[in-house]
């Protein structure tokens, strides 16, 4: 299966924002760090968070937990360049967390237009278990490279209370948090010694084929093996070899005629749907990239 590199340039180019072309550009060693860092930069606020839709259905200006995924996921792209962005990032963390480290799922927002319902509904005063695994989990992935990270203090409480929730889950957790929740012990492996037992332990909540339907999701979404362990490392012991290998030609017959990627989820504006086509290319060929796929 061939992937067009020059086919999603062209597509992003038409659709995707700034920081998703740099991004790309990164990605083919055409790029420079420093670009896609001014671009991320473009969503963060004096507070040290990020917003602005960088989480595409969430596109009040405040900053939240879905933004500091997604600038984490820059600063772990950027490796091993680090930045002030992701210490000054983990301090806003810090100061707006529950007692214990904890995220709620969102903060209010002032003003909910073209934003999610799920986004602006959200109570702020408890505690997310998705939420506090998908930022915590990037953040341990930025940590690798960036010992300022590695001690920062809101991490060392966050990543023991998502410890704690996994500890305690009984019932089948809803697909997106269960993905965060694998990704996270991944991550964690190694530095905290329970990862191991708690990663195992998450099997079965996955069938054999490692698709899960999303509920409440649109029509026919699911999440697959590759949203759950999107990397080589611990989480793959999940699956069976052959499934990640049928999930990895899937996505390189993904690529569509314009040269993007599609997405299975709704989009909630004008302006979130194309960008996060834009995203999910990038993500595509940073994963195959990552798996092998591409030279």
């Amino acid at each position: 299966m061939t992937v067009h590199l020059s086919a999603a340039a062209s597509f992003l180019a038409g659709h995707a924002r700034v920081l998703d072309r740099r991004r790309f550009e990164l990605l083919l060693g055409t790029g420079q760090p420093a670009d896609v860092l001014a671009a991320v930069a473009g969503y963060r606020n004096p507070d040290g968070g990020f917003g602005w839709g960088l989480e595409p259905d969430l596109r009040a200006p405040e900053s939240q937990p879905g933004g500091a995924l997604h600038a984490f996921e820059v600063f772990a792209e950027v490796a091993p360049v680090t930045t002030p962005l992701a210490v000054q990032l983990c301090d806003w963390l810090d100061a707006v967390a529950l007692p214990g480290g904890g995220l709620p799922f969102a903060f209010p927002v002032a003003d909910p237009a073209a934003c999610a319902p799920f986004w602006t509904s959200a109570d702020p005063g408890r505690f997310s278990l998705q939420s506090t695994a998908f930022v915590a989990g990037t953040a341990l992935r930025v940590a690798v490279h960036d010992p300022a990270v590695a001690g920062h203090p809101w991490l060392a409480r966050a990543v023991p209370a998502c410890l704690q929730a996994i500890r305690e889950l009984t019932e089948q957790p809803h697909a997106i948090e269960l993905s965060f929740v694998i990704r996270l012990l991944d991550a964690a492996h190694g530095r905290y010694p329970e990862a191991a037992e708690l990663l195992s332990g998450l099997g079965r909540f996955l069938p054999d084929n490692g698709i899960v339907p999303v509920a409440g999701g649109a029509e026919g979404e699911v999440l697959r093996p590759l949203d759950f362990a999107p990397l080589p490392g611990p989480a793959r012991a999940l699956f069976r070899p052959e499934v990640i290998e049928a999930d990895l030609i899937r996505l390189e017959a993904g690529q569509q005629p314009d040269g993007g990627w599609q997405v299975d989820f709704g989009s909630y504006s004008p302006s979130a749907g194309p960008e996060w086509r834009g995203y999910a290319t990038v993500g595509a060929i940073s994963l195959l990239r990552a798996n092998s796929r591409l030279s």
